[in-house]
């Protein structure tokens, strides 16, 4: 009922707004007529004066008083418009206004609008936000409005912000997280994004040292690698750049989207692509190809990459970085027997105590992965 009220009024505003300018009173015809006759009437008793006065004839008298005489029937001849319809023009423009507008605009709201909808204040939306996005972060918000010092409030927006490219707002959430709740990979990898982001994809000092962070708590993964690697490319290092990009397309798994992307860069920085390099692994156009295939056919798709990959290592175990992403790639596929078997036949031809062999048993331990029959 309210809204109707409401409604109702804005109306009546409205149309107050569109008539009051046809209620002013119109200038008169009437009076400008009125003047321009005396003007004649004026110019008749100068005639009269003139003639007196021995100024002009009595010929010249008579044609002057039928010309003014003439212009003062015409102006006094004219009728202007009748009151009755000035009236009725107002009363029909007023009638189209009053009735017009708002039939217009109740019928814009029953066809657009929720007429039938009940009437929610936003205490009572806020409370039961549902699956509204916009409800629950209003509700965040105003919670740690309140609550300042609530961290994982502030950890939970922070993501979302950074999704909705809120950069100002996720880089406050993840400072104040961190602040309260202490650091973690996840936070300071955020920050860090954030940080990246919001200087258009350039890892600026304060970026580069939220990843360091976050590498030295944990082992780094691949997001954080590959904006650590970025940095020492922006800062002129191709060379460090180059091995850390090369680094991690020998940990990338097969069919991994960032895979293409990692090659880009390592070519960028004067390296071989690894596509080029390590048997088994898919050049950028199986990944493209990939990216458009179903689930089950993306599927069998690398589980042929990857036996393909263990084939070509039988005929040629001779290479390192061929059973590195073997191990991993079974790792990832969730097949631990096997990422177990192709760590021990690795082992066979690059011994633990080479630098090979080394590599392999810190892929091991990083993956969580033990050679096959070895007890837990």
């Amino acid at each position: 009922m309210v809204l109707w009220i409401v409604l109702a009024c804005l109306t009546a505003v409205v149309a107050a707004l569109l008539i009051a300018p046809l209620m002013k009173a119109s200038p008169v015809a009437i009076s400008d007529r009125e003047d321009e006759a005396a003007v004649y009437r004026d110019q008749l008793r100068e005639v009269d004066r003139d003639m007196a006065q021995g100024l002009i004839g009595a010929e010249e008298a008579d044609y002057a008083r039928a010309e003014i005489g003439r212009r003062l029937l015409s102006v006094t001849q004219t009728r202007p418009p009748s009151p009755d319809q000035s009236h009725r023009s107002h009363r029909l423009s007023t009638s189209l206004i009053l009735v017009g507008v708002p039939a217009i605009g109740l019928c814009l709201y029953i066809l657009l609008g929720s007429p039938g909808l009940p009437a929610q204040p936003l205490e009572a939306r806020l409370a039961h936000p549902g699956n509204n996005l916009s409800l629950l972060v209003a509700k965040a918000e105003r919670h740690l409005a309140q609550n300042p010092q609530d961290g994982a409030g502030w950890d939970l927006l922070a993501p979302i912000y950074f999704r909705s490219m809120r950069l100002a707002d996720a880089e406050l959430a993840y400072r104040n997280s961190i602040r309260i709740l202490g650091e973690t990979p996840a936070r300071l990898a955020g920050l860090g994004e954030t940080l990246v982001a919001a200087n258009d994809g350039v890892v600026v000092e304060d970026a580069r040292h939220a990843f360091e962070r976050a590498a030295a708590l944990d082992k780094p993964n691949f997001r954080t690698r590959f904006y650590l690697a970025l940095s020492l490319e922006q800062a002129g290092k191709a060379a460090e750049a180059r091995d850390a990009f090369e680094a991690i397309a020998r940990d990338t798994p097969p069919g991994a989207t960032w895979a293409s992307l990692v090659d880009e860069h390592i070519a960028k920085n004067g390296g071989r692509p690894a596509a080029a390099n390590v048997p088994g692994k898919p050049d950028a156009d199986a990944v493209a190809a990939a990216r458009d295939l179903a689930p089950a056919d993306r599927q069998q798709m690398i589980r042929s990459m990857v036996d393909s990959l263990a084939a070509k290592l039988q005929d040629d175990p001779n290479s390192i970085e061929g059973w590195l992403r073997l191990v991993r790639s079974y790792k990832v596929m969730g097949e631990d027997d096997k990422a177990g078997q192709a760590l021990q036949t690795g082992l066979k031809t690059f011994p633990a105590d080479s630098e090979a062999g080394r590599r392999l048993l810190a892929l091991a331990r990083e993956i969580d992965v033990k050679p096959e029959g070895a007890t837990p």
